[in-house]
């Protein structure tokens, strides 16, 4: 049985919804500017959260109960360190959630750029300038802070899970409930000692009565790499494809354009986002680089296997 479909819930939403940007596009203030940079300085917490809690408070609303996705344009990236912005973007974050880590090694801030090293199955795609088609993260809320564009390409595109959700059960309902059932996803290296190199999870959970959706399908693609893994069957594979064709219609998705010093806030269970392919300038300065988070919300949205991001391998 298919879940109810959140046909009046703000979170379905497609391109026509968003004539313009002014709905889901803010500015820094200059006091929000300062306060971000007394804090990368080294600045209290608690001043942080007095002076910009109630703008992100609005993000927030627009994240956890709206359509899901804001842009924050004018983060004071030029006049930090290096080590200064980072700090400043995890205080900005923790505002919204709780870091958590995006690797094996616990790390809370990821850094977005071409590594110039070869694709493979271990080697996740934001290394890369490669495409990444429609997916989300593993937490409930992902950002991305532009430290610089690429020289061409690299365009974000998002799109509301639940429409696609919808469009799913008008065209396919079948095919909707198989989303609901386990389906296995390679761990592409991420494994702890002793862990299967995969695991098995149902890419819509119901949370609170909302369709909760988990979606990379080249995980999910990748892990029949590994003969222990159970076979796609040819619903499962026919589904991934469904989920990506809507969500490459032009009609469903919008794009963003990333300037220095913009950050994309999501919401990991409620928009997929994708990745154009991209060209970086030859002058290693200039190419392309953001920095992600993955936030843990203080209602949970994902599923709690997801939500705590990738945990730190034990010791075996």
């Amino acid at each position: 049985m298919v879940s109810p479909v959140p046909d009046d819930s703000p979170s379905v939403w497609t391109r026509g919804d968003f004539p313009d940007e002014s709905v889901w596009s803010f500015e820094l203030s200059a006091t929000a500017r300062q306060s971000l940079i007394d804090y990368g300085r080294g600045g209290p917490s608690a001043d942080l959260s007095r002076r910009i809690g109630a703008q992100v408070a609005r993000w927030a609303e627009l994240l956890n109960g709206g359509p899901g996705f804001v842009r924050v344009r004018n983060f004071p990236a030029d006049e930090l360190t290096e080590q200064e912005i980072a700090h400043a973007y995890l205080g900005l974050g923790s505002l919204l959630g709780t870091p958590v880590g995006q690797d094996r090694d616990g790390n809370v801030v990821t850094h977005i750029r071409d590594e110039r090293i070869p694709a493979g199955p271990t080697v996740r795609k934001y290394r890369t300038n490669l495409a990444q088609d429609f997916h989300s993260d593993g937490s409930d809320l992902v950002g991305l802070l532009c430290l610089h564009p690429a020289k061409a390409g690299g365009q974000s595109r998002i799109v509301s899970a639940h429409a696609v959700y919808n469009e799913m059960l008008r065209r396919d309902p079948h095919l909707l409930d198989v989303m609901y059932s386990p389906m296995p996803w390679s761990r592409n290296g991420e494994q702890g000692p002793g862990e299967q190199p995969y695991f098995e999870l149902a890419p819509i959970t119901d949370i609170g009565g909302i369709p909760r959706i988990f979606f990379i399908a080249w995980y999910i693609r990748d892990s029949q790499q590994h003969s222990s893994a159970p076979r796609l069957t040819d619903e499962q594979l026919a589904v991934l494809a469904l989920v990506e064709n809507i969500a490459n219609d032009p009609l469903f998705h919008i794009e963003m354009e990333f300037q220095r010093g913009d950050v994309q806030w999501l919401n990991n269970t409620t928009v997929l986002h994708s990745r154009e392919a991209y060209l970086d300038d030859d002058e290693p300065s200039l190419r392309r680089h953001l920095l992600r988070v993955w936030l843990t919300a203080d209602t949970p949205l994902a599923n709690e296997l997801l939500r705590g991001g990738i945990p730190t391998p034990r010791a075996g």
